[in-house]
Order: C-alpha cells, then sequence, then structure tokens
C-alpha cells in the first residue's frame, strides 16, 4: 500500500502564553464522564444460562469476595507480570542504555498494590438502585443480557468515579517514574498490563465482565499523561485557543480513536502485530488506547507551547515498545494522517492552528526517513 502523501512543512512557532491561572477541573470531569458513554462491559464473554450468578456477584457481598480473590493472588501475579515484562524488553534495556537502577519491581509491585486497593475499594463500594427484577424481564424479553441488563444493573458509574479517584495518583506515579527517564513509565506500564490481564483470569467470567472496565481506566492513565494535560490547562485563561481546541476534542476523542483504529483495519486487514491481527478484539483495544494516547500528548504540547512531551516521553517509548510488539512505522503514520483529518474536522482553522505545529513534529519523527536509519 502506497504510503499517504506528507503534509506541507509547518514551521514551529511559540503560542502566545495566557496570563492568570484558571482551575480547569472541567477536563478531569469531562473525561471522566467519557467512561460512562463509552466503557462496556464484554458482552461476549458470558453465557445466558449463567444469569443465576448475576444477583450473587453484583451484591456487595460478591463484589468483595471478588475484590478479595484478587487481592489474593496479586503478588504471584505480580511476580509473574513482571518476569514477562522483563522477557519483552531486557534487550531495550541495555540497546537504549536505560540505568538499571531506575527498574525496581519491587517499588513498582508496591505502587501496583495500592493503585488496583483504590479502584477495588471502588468496585466494592458502588451500590445500585436498580432492582434484579429489572434485569429479568430485560432477560425475558429476550433482549441481550449483557448489552442491557448488566449495563442497567451496574449503572456504568464507578468507572467514571474511578477515574476521578485514581487519576492524581497515577498522575503522581507517571510523574515519579519519567521524572529520570521517562521511558521507564513503559516498565511500569507493561506491568500493570500484565497484571490486570493475569488478574483477570482468575475470575468468572461474569467477574471479568464488571472488573475489567474498572482496569482500563487504570490502563489508560498510566498510557496517557492526563494529569500533566491537566496542569499545563491550569496555566490559560478562559479565553486561550489552545485550552478551547482541547475541550472540543477531549469529549470526542474515544470516537476519534474508534473511528481511526477501524479504518486502519480496513486498509491494513493482513497485517498482524505481536498479539495478532488488528480485529482481534485484545490487540484492537490496545489501538484505540494507543490513537488516544497520541492525541493527548498531542495536547499537553499545544497546551505546554512545547514539544518535550513527544520527544522526551513519546517517541522514545514507542522506539522502546514497539518493535518489540512488532507494531509497524508504517502504520503509526497512516494514524497519524488520519488524525490529521480528524482535528481539521472537528476544530476550527484557529484552534487546529494551535496545534498543527506539534503535529509536524510527530509527523517528522514518525517518518521512514528516521525508522529506516533506526533498522525498523
Amino acid at each position: 500500500m502506497a504510503i499517504v502523501k506528507e503534509f506541507p512543512a509547518n514551521h514551529l512557532r511559540s503560542v502566545s502564553s495566557q496570563g492568570n491561572k484558571t482551575v480547569v477541573e472541567s477536563l478531569a470531569q469531562q473525561w471522566a464522564k467519557k467512561y460512562i458513554g463509552n466503557l462496556k462491559v464484554d458482552t461476549d464473554r458470558t453465557e445466558k444460562t449463567e444469569i443465576p450468578n448475576l444477583s450473587e456477584i453484583v451484591s456487595p457481598d460478591g463484589r468483595k469476595r471478588t475484590a478479595q480473590k484478587i487481592l489474593e493472588s496479586l503478588r504471584s501475579v505480580s511476580a509473574r507480570a513482571w518476569n514477562k515484562t522483563e522477557d519483552l524488553l531486557s534487550k531495550e534495556i541495555k540497546q537504549h542504555g536505560i540505568d538499571l537502577n531506575l527498574i525496581n519491581p519491587w517499588e513498582i509491585a508496591g505502587d501496583s498494590f495500592n493503585i488496583y486497593q483504590k479502584a477495588l475499594d471502588v468496585y466494592t463500594q458502588q451500590t445500585t438502585s436498580q432492582p434484579l427484577s429489572l434485569v429479568r424481564n430485560l432477560v425475558d424479553s429476550e433482549n441481550p443480557l449483557y448489552e442491557q441488563a448488566l449495563d442497567v444493573y451496574t449503572e456504568q458509574v464507578a468507572p467514571s468515579k474511578l477515574a476521578t479517584v485514581i487519576g492524581a495518583d497515577i498522575g503522581k506515579l507517571r510523574k515519579k517514574y519519567t521524572s529520570h527517564d521517562p521511558r521507564v513509565i513503559g516498565f511500569v506500564s507493561m506491568q500493570f498490563h500484565y497484571t490486570s490481564q493475569m488478574l483477570m483470569q482468575s475470575l468468572e467470567p461474569i467477574e471479568q465482565s464488571l472488573i475489567s472496565t474498572y482496569f482500563k481506566v487504570i490502563d489508560d492513565h498510566l498510557y496517557m499523561p492526563l494529569q500533566r494535560a491537566y496542569e499545563a490547562a491550569a496555566n490559560h485563561d478562559s479565553d486561550s485557543v489552545a485550552l478551547s481546541a482541547v475541550q472540543k476534542l477531549l469529549p470526542i476523542s474515544t470516537q476519534i480513536a474508534k473511528r481511526i483504529s477501524q479504518r486502519v483495519i480496513e486498509l491494513y486487514p493482513n497485517y498482524n502485530s505481536m498479539s495478532g491481527a488488528l480485529s482481534n478484539p485484545i490487540v484492537k483495544t490496545s489501538s484505540i488506547r494507543d490513537v488516544e494516547m497520541f492525541q493527548i500528548y498531542l495536547w499537553v504540547c499545544g497546551l505546554e507551547t512545547s514539544c518535550e512531551a513527544i520527544q522526551q516521553e513519546l517517541f522514545p517509548l514507542c522506539v522502546m515498545l514497539y518493535p518489540r510488539l512488532k507494531v509497524q512505522w508504517e502504520v503509526v503514520r497512516q494514524m497519524l494522517h488520519l488524525l490529521k483529518q480528524e482535528i481539521d474536522i472537528s476544530l476550527t482553522s484557529q484552534e487546529a492552528e494551535t496545534l498543527m505545529p506539534y503535529f509536524q513534529v510527530l509527523w517528522d519523527m514518525f517518518s521512514p526517513q528516521v525508522f529506516a536509519e533506526l533498522g525498523l
């Protein structure tokens, strides 16, 4: 397939900084609310014959049992997840010259325990106002249980609550591990990712469907510099054009990511990463997350009027992780091309202009010439 045409080069220019600081808590709230609209339980994991387990599993005692089961296996799972992370990235430590002293598996395991504990606290505290009889009525009317009834019964509010509860904590975690070498967050993110996958294996199908949305919140916040974006937004006045661009894009970022991911699947039907085809549900979820990640790094640059986040964190991480995960530069390049189209459609020309200098940095860094020199 022919590579998409490059966009005309834009010269970097500073975006005028605004004066007074303003509180931009609405950004965090908007991101949290997205989970209500975008998160859905996995409808393929369960069978209708398991309906009798529903009331027991979603009850307060059932939730506590699920949480306890996870906590009891967390220590051993964390060790296995680290082994898998180390197998994946051990060569990269030497190749990229990363200081081994910055990667402490015991410290990472301790931090992960605290995050999972908070997530499970939210899960066990969630209450529902919908009677189970409503679920049974939906089931009796032959509506798919896990598309409608379970959504109604669990209300899908808690994952958005979790985003506000642990968002700041994960922001501090990211800052801690990126302060000396931003690439270290790659090890932390993969450790959490594998830990969540392995923890799910010990759960019943219905438990997996419920808890997966909570684990996705953790996964997303680790990969995405959301807290950094919020802090940068707080330095803008309310009439800032860059802030307006981010406020417009944030609520639709998941929809944008899904459209781009689907288009890439259509363009590369035979492409396979390490985890499988792009249409594989697990790979597709990761792809959507990665497209959102690129968007948020772009926002950070626009709000900070600096390329630092892309140059020092995003690009080095991609160079370290993508070859190991068998993600090819051409697919990333195509994703960026589609992302520019989405930005142009979603924003005014003035708003888009605040992001385009930093988009051009992405486009130039993820170029055939650069990756050819790296042997990728």
